[in-house]
């Protein structure tokens, strides 16, 4: 949709967090042709990508978002555009502690005594796989009991690396099964093998991120146009020829585009004229209260973790509620992950606690008040099976409408690569061409997304996905009733 105007098309990006800059970003490259501000609540860019100087440690701390795997083309690309370059981690983790530990890199007793679950699950996988546009329909928790898996390996061995993977916590039962199977058996996006013996017998090689505030400073900088600090936005007024945007001050300006790079409940909030079917649509987008808490509590975390700093380097840490299986609690040794860590002597946690809704079966408040050196709340969006079967598939009916796109990682699912990518797909609906074509795997992860959020093809790669609203509806009615009568 090139704009035909002689005067320049100007475009308002509401959220300067990862999909916001991203899309700026890629806009930017085309100064004679575009006219872009980002209006941001927040004081800087990045969202939750932040960092954090700890005293007590004399250095930084990446906050919200760590690293991620090398199959991060897009973001790595961006990155290494503005000169910052990751660091390496082998990703090593423990889950559980003394009768029900197990890790990615060893033999344990638990393995050894669910190895004909384990077996099996390599089996469910590829049906799983075989037959995604149904399973993705279906919580994981509901598919495993299906199939006969024991109590044990669901809550002791899936659903805590579920919640590894997609940081869900106490939702990770709910989560798409169709998710699990790409993990394991997408040949681009897969992070472990799976293994018939142990489920997980490897480290993969992951990055950490370089200092996050920098990147974004520096991304800011590389885009050279208006960033709006402190200015949330009121309202948005749109027409087929227009959008105005009003501030908190009552300020307003006219764009030609708007690109919402903020979460679906701000949207359906600023949005006064959003049409019934779009009101539904973006409320399927759930989210739930989170807070990290980054402590120095040694004790804390040796009663509740596996843990062995002098022979051991583990990063990721999970444990299974003893009272309630199925709700899970996370946790990081900072020093492990993060590289300007790993010379610093004081040992840096950060445990993490979803859905505020149940925070009456956290463990938050036997961290000692006098070792936390700080503490954050999010606003998280749910990866249930809701999301994909209420949300996904009809998104790509209001992308677009009334000179609106949508960006962020709650399009698909909450990584930094998808927010990454969800940016640069907005700008490529108004015109700004793909900038990483080169790049082979980015390049379908670009294409993929577009696909199926967009329903339509950017780059002339894939064959674009088939506008089928009916089969969708039907089939997403037809498993919701399936799953009310099983449920």
């Amino acid at each position: 949709m090139k704009s035909t105007q002689t005067r320049k098309t100007r475009i308002c990006i509401i959220g300067a967090g990862a999909a916001g800059m991203a899309a700026a970003w890629s806009l930017s490259r085309y100064p004679e042709r575009y006219e872009l501000e980002i209006w941001e609540k927040e004081k800087c860019a990045g969202g939750m990508a932040t960092s954090e100087h700890i005293p007590a440690a004399n250095s930084f701390i990446n906050d919200g978002v760590q690293g991620g795997p090398y199959s991060y083309r897009n973001t790595l690309a961006l990155h290494k555009k503005l000169g910052f370059e990751p660091k390496p981690v082998t990703m090593k983790i423990s889950f559980g502690k003394g009768a029900t530990n197990w890790t990615n890199y060893s033999a344990s007793n638990l393995t050894k005594r669910l190895r004909g679950d384990i077996r099996k699950f390599g089996t469910i996988l590829k049906w799983i796989s075989r037959f995604e546009p149904v399973f993705a329909f279906l919580p994981i928790h509901k598919v495993l009991k299906w199939f006969r898996f024991s109590d044990d390996f669901v809550n002791l061995m899936v659903l805590p690396l579920v919640a590894l993977f997609f940081g869900t916590g106490n939702q990770t039962p709910h989560v798409s099964a169709a998710l699990i199977a790409r993990v394991f058996l997408d040949p681009d996006l897969k992070i472990f093998d799976y293994d018939p013996e142990l489920l997980l017998s490897q480290q993969p090689q992951m990055f950490a991120f370089d200092k996050l505030s920098a990147i974004y400073e520096a991304l800011a900088k590389e885009i050279k146009w208006k960033i709006y600090y402190n200015r949330p936005v009121q309202v948005v007024k749109r027409s087929n020829k227009g959008c105005v945007v009003v501030d908190h001050e009552g300020n307003s300006e006219f764009f030609d585009y708007v690109i919402f790079a903020c979460d679906a409940e701000t949207v359906i909030k600023v949005t006064k004229d959003l049409s019934w079917f779009e009101r539904k649509v973006l409320g399927n987008v759930k989210y739930f209260d989170d807070v990290t808490v980054t402590h120095t509590d040694d004790e804390y975390m040796h009663k509740y973790y596996d843990i062995d700093v002098d022979k051991r380097t583990d990063q990721y840490l999970v444990k299974t509620d003893t009272r309630d299986p199925r709700k899970i609690e996370m946790s990081f040794i900072l020093n492990q992950y993060q590289p300007q860590l790993k010379g610093t002597k004081l040992l840096l946690y950060q445990t993490i606690f979803l859905n505020k809704k149940e925070a009456d079966k956290w463990t938050k408040d036997e961290i000692r008040k006098d070792k936390i050196v700080l503490e954050k709340w999010w606003r998280q969006m749910s990866h249930s099976w809701k999301h994909f079967a209420g949300f996904v598939p009809f998104q790509r009916f209001i992308q677009g409408k009334k000179r609106t796109f949508y960006c962020g990682s709650y399009t698909l699912v909450n990584t930094h690569e998808i927010a990454t990518i969800s940016g640069l797909a907005a700008a490529a609906r108004i015109g700004a061409e793909y900038p990483f074509a080169d790049d082979k795997l980015g390049k379908k992860q670009f294409d993929t997304y577009c696909s199926l959020v967009h329903g339509r093809n950017l780059t002339g790669g894939l064959r674009p996905i088939k506008n089928t609203i009916v089969q969708l509806f039907l089939l997403a009615v037809v498993l919701c009733m399936i799953y009310r009568c099983l449920y």
